[in-house]
């Protein structure tokens, strides 16, 4: 296999080209990282990437090796480089949430998850930015500044989790991970042309992130297909003693995601367009133009559309029904207080007072420090989750509906040193459900030579993703829409 296949390989084609010997894990290593040097800190400067694995290269040759001698692979994601927030605990290497606060700071044990990917065969290739303590949603950071968009370099690539969605659209690994508090795996898929998957809280363990909220965050896949987010799902997916939530994922995992790949999986699927969640003005048209054809696929692959008028504000929810800024304080004090004496901050306080931090954050952190749980605001919010999750199940009862559609962003992400507005994917955060997010188009703009990426949202019932899965892999494989971003060109 040649350098020029580096672009948008997945984690099928390299199994095979293993199994054939036209590839090891050490030259594709080298290819990626050979990327990286070319186009994260030089050309483009897409500034995605925090920290290069100093073992990446040697780690990759000891796959090769137990290969060699034993004939088959270690797991599932064999030799697989991986692109990790940089918010998932590493061992080996600092795990920093994108603060200088944290610079240097390297946890005794890995993320659950990180335990995970190893174990499937994965290796990190490089820790990814973020919006700084995940608490936004532009991706930038004091630990790296401002991660740019592949597509656009004049626009973010949405976040919190953008450094992961850059990355990966970049080809500068197989697969991502990303956590999603609000919209942070959904916003930077649909901002880069991209697959990612928020699975139902419950079904991934948190132990060993950074968290955000532990009432709403999650952790997941971001890839270039939904075949590499299933796969990367089937391997972190499962019950976890460390965090309680997962116990609700004992028996409600199949025996293969999988399984749910299927091409004719939009046939006879009922799905409910929540047309409150589109935009009506002149700056929703792009993506207004881009949905309008995506739902026309829908309907070609034989799924029933359904109009659903019943009015939900997500810009209202996530002022009155998200709890992301009111969880923020407890949780990040509990997980800075678990790393001991030798992490260099405990606390909110303490990050503050550091002054070791992008200003862009502070007053969320200042409004973080004077929100808690518990409190008369706070068990409202809670309260009007609970209703929530209700009454989404009932507009699915109601209409007898498989899954709900809308667009993750009513308008384009936006362009670098502006604040995202009208995003919609507090629905699932709020309540916990589940959805996926992938490619519906590319809308024109005069800065992005394909167009702006534009991702539509897939969103179901709690652990109903084996039905998602056949929803989004069936349109993916009807429209095709993703490319490579001419910004990361092969290397010659």
């Amino acid at each position: 296999m040649t350098l020029l296949d580096s672009l948008e390989l997945t984690v099928a084609r390299v199994h095979q080209a293993y199994e054939e010997g036209s590839l090891t894990a050490e030259s594709l290593t080298r290819s990626y990282l050979e990327r990286i040097t070319a186009y994260d800190q030089a050309g483009p400067a897409i500034n995605s990437v925090i920290l290069v694995n100093p073992r990446a290269l040697e780690e990759a040759r000891e796959l090769d090796r137990r290969y060699r001698e034993e004939g088959k692979f270690t797991g599932p994601l064999h030799g697989i480089p991986v692109l990790l927030k940089d918010n998932v605990n590493t061992k080996d290497m600092a795990t920093t949430a994108g603060s200088k606060s944290l610079e240097g700071f390297v946890p005794d044990q890995d993320a659950f998850i990180t335990k995970k990917l190893r174990a499937a065969g994965a290796f990190i290739i490089a820790k990814t930015n973020l919006h700084e303590f995940a608490i936004w949603g532009e991706t930038i950071s004091s630990i790296l500044g401002q991660t740019k968009n592949p597509y656009d370099l004049t626009r973010t690539p949405g976040g919190s989790s953008g450094g992961t969605g850059a990355a990966v659209a970049a080809n500068f690994g197989i697969i991502g991970i990303g956590t999603d508090t609000i919209n942070s795996i959904r916003s930077p898929a649909s901002a880069c042309s991209l697959a990612g998957i928020r699975p139902t809280v419950g079904l991934v363990s948190r132990a060993g992130v950074v968290p955000y909220s532990m009432t709403q965050d999650t952790a997941g896949p971001i890839c270039r297909t939904v075949e590499d987010c299933v796969r990367t799902l089937e391997a972190i997916a499962g019950y976890d003693p460390q965090d309680d939530e997962t116990a609700w994922s004992a028996g409600r995992i199949p025996a293969s995601y999988m399984a749910s790949l299927k091409e004719e999986g939009l046939q006879g699927k009922r799905i409910g367009i929540l047309e409150s969640f589109f935009g009506k003005e002149e700056i929703n048209e792009p993506v207004n133009r881009i949905m309008k054809e995506a739902l026309d696929r829908f309907k070609e692959g034989g799924a029933v559309l359904v109009s659903i008028t019943d009015e939900i504000d997500s810009d209202d929810m996530i002022k009155n029904v998200s709890v992301h800024l009111d969880d923020f304080k407890t949780d990040v004090d509990t997980y800075l207080e678990s790393l001991g004496p030798k992490a260099p901050v405990h606390s909110v306080e303490e990050i503050l007072a550091s002054g070791k931090y992008h200003p862009g954050i502070e007053d969320n952190l200042k409004i973080a420090l004077g929100l808690s749980q518990g409190t008369p605001s706070y068990n409202e919010k809670r309260m009007r989750q609970l209703l929530m999750r209700t009454r989404i199940m009932k507009i699915m009862a109601d209409h007898d509906l498989d899954a709900l559609v809308y667009p993750h962003q009513q308008q384009l992400v936006c362009k670098i040193g502006e604040g995202q507005k009208q995003r919609n994917g507090v629905l699932c955060s709020a309540t916990g459900f589940p959805s996926i997010a992938v490619p519906a188009g590319f809308a024109p703009d005069e800065n992005a030579p394909l167009g702006v990426p534009v991702g539509l949202e897939i969103i179901g019932r709690p652990f109903s993703e084996p039905a998602l899965i056949e929803i989004a892999y069936a349109f993916e494989q009807k429209t095709k829409v993703r490319q490579a971003p001419l910004s990361t060109p092969a290397l010659q």
